[in-house]
């Protein structure tokens, strides 16, 4: 990935690392807020469900954590895709 400046000229290379990190920690923070919000949703379900359980039946529960479930792991594998993916 490295460009024919960066191997003839150091600072180049050292500019452009500090670009690419710069990038880097931004998707990082961008993901760490991403995150924060999906654990105060997660969390919010969890009080819906532990609120709703004297009230539902067996299977609704069910439905509902199968659903939050399914929630929580398409965004875990996008956010694994994208970490794997940062280029």
């Amino acid at each position: 990935m490295s460009t024919d400046i960066e191997k003839k000229s150091l600072e180049a290379h050292v500019e452009l690392c500090a670009e690419r990190y710069k990038n880097l920690d931004d998707k990082l923070c961008s993901l760490d807020e991403r995150m924060g919000k999906i654990e105060i949703m997660v969390a919010e379900i969890k009080t819906a469900i532990a609120a709703s359980a004297p009230t539902q039946s067996n299977e609704s529960n069910k439905t509902l954590i199968t659903i939050g479930t399914a929630i929580v792991a398409a965004l875990l594998g996008g956010i694994f895709t994208l970490i794997v993916h940062v280029k």
